[in-house]
């Protein structure tokens, strides 16, 4: 097992005979990625504050993860890649060669303050994650997702690879059937590339073709099952998708646990893709998902749009926890979408909805 210093928390009474829990920490609410990047906007902050302002997030479903140890990180990552990102955040600055070695201090992953103690909560929170999951549980990290993490290099706006340690620990607990899932808009190449010689691993991903980072091909290993879809993908063809090819390929690998990246930029109005589904449409495919193991972890990922993608998780989150989301938001959590703000988005963009309400309407596509 990891020797990290992530604790678990014991069994209470919930929801439901697999009622939900959702792991955070205060440090994904500190400003990240510098300015004028992609992910410098609000996210898993926003999505906090709207679950526990609605009434959806009581004190004992939020489960507070700590950073993964050095030694946690280097099971995956290799060793001068975890120390020469650690000691870059500790001197404020990243040699030519480390920048061009291991791919951090660039414009894509930057180097900002506290990136190495981000980077490394997030791998505790999926490996949290994951042990809670164990006990019959989903649970919800809606910071994690970072699945572009290479062994030595940072990359796609990550620095490591939390979905690979939720898989790890979930194999290293014992578990023989993992099933992981990527329905993110970017293909998960790194999850791919840690897991595709591995038999106790099954990989299922759909994404977004020629988009990204241009992999993610249908694969010839009957143990990956890659669905590239077109742009301009909406409700229709991916929830045919779904029921027609996923949702079998999924079955017939009979997880005894699955791990889920669930990126919204995969929706409408996304800045960094060209898909067109609803929310409505990604929250359902989840829990079809998740009725596959008695053990679900539900991960984060891209997002580039903060009204899109607070709607999106904050809805997922009461879907899996069992609340009832209203029609049209009540006046404080409205204000709260009001406050968000993205450069890559103008101002007559921003629908009415995405500050009124939660769910979108269906994108089917003709």
């Amino acid at each position: 097992m990891f020797d990290d210093n992530v604790g678990v928390a014991h069994p209470k009474q919930g929801i439901g005979p697999r009622y939900a829990l959702y792991v955070d920490s205060l440090t994904f609410n500190q400003a990240a990625y510098g300015s004028q990047h992609p992910l410098s906007i609000a996210r898993t902050g926003t999505v906090g504050e709207l679950t526990r302002r609605l009434g959806w997030l009581p004190g004992t479903a939020r489960k507070v993860c700590a950073p993964a140890s050095v030694s946690t990180l280097c099971r995956f990552h290799n060793k001068d890649y975890v120390l020469a990102l650690q000691a870059a955040d500790r001197d404020g600055k990243v040699s030519r060669n480390f920048r061009a070695r291991y791919g951090f201090g660039t414009m894509e992953n930057p180097l900002f303050a506290g990136v190495f103690n981000r980077a490394a909560t997030t791998v505790g929170g999926s490996i949290l994650a994951a042990r809670l999951s164990l006990e019959n549980r989903v649970v919800f990290h809606p910071a994690g997702g970072t699945h572009h993490g290479q062994p030595g290099r940072a990359s796609g706006f990550c620095y490591f690879n939390d979905p690979v340690y939720a898989v790890l620990t979930l194999l290293n607990a014992g578990t023989e059937r993992v099933l992981y899932i990527d329905l993110d808009a970017h293909h998960g190449d790194g999850v791919e590339a840690a897991f595709e010689f591995d038999h106790r691993v099954h990989l299922l991903s759909i994404h977004e073709v020629e988009r990204w980072p241009y992999t993610g091909n249908p694969s010839k290993n009957p143990r990956i099952c890659n669905l590239p879809v077109v742009k301009g993908c909406g409700d229709r063809d991916f929830e045919r998708l779904i029921a027609d090819v996923a949702l079998p390929f999924a079955s017939s690998t009979e997880p005894q646990a699955i791990i889920l990246t669930c990126g919204a930029d995969c929706l409408a109005g996304d800045p960094l893709s060209s898909m067109n589904l609803s929310n409505i449409s990604l929250w359902r495919a989840v829990e079809q998902f998740s009725k596959l193991a008695p053990a679900v972890v539900v991960l984060g990922g891209g997002g580039y749009n903060p009204w899109t993608l607070a709607r999106c998780w904050t809805g997922l989150w009461a879907r899996l926890a069992g609340f009832e989301i209203p029609t049209i938001l009540p006046d404080f959590a409205k204000e709260i979408l009001a406050t968000l703000k993205c450069d890559l988005i103008d101002d007559d963009d921003i629908q009415d909805t995405w500050l009124s309400s939660i769910a979108d309407q269906p994108s089917y596509n003709i």
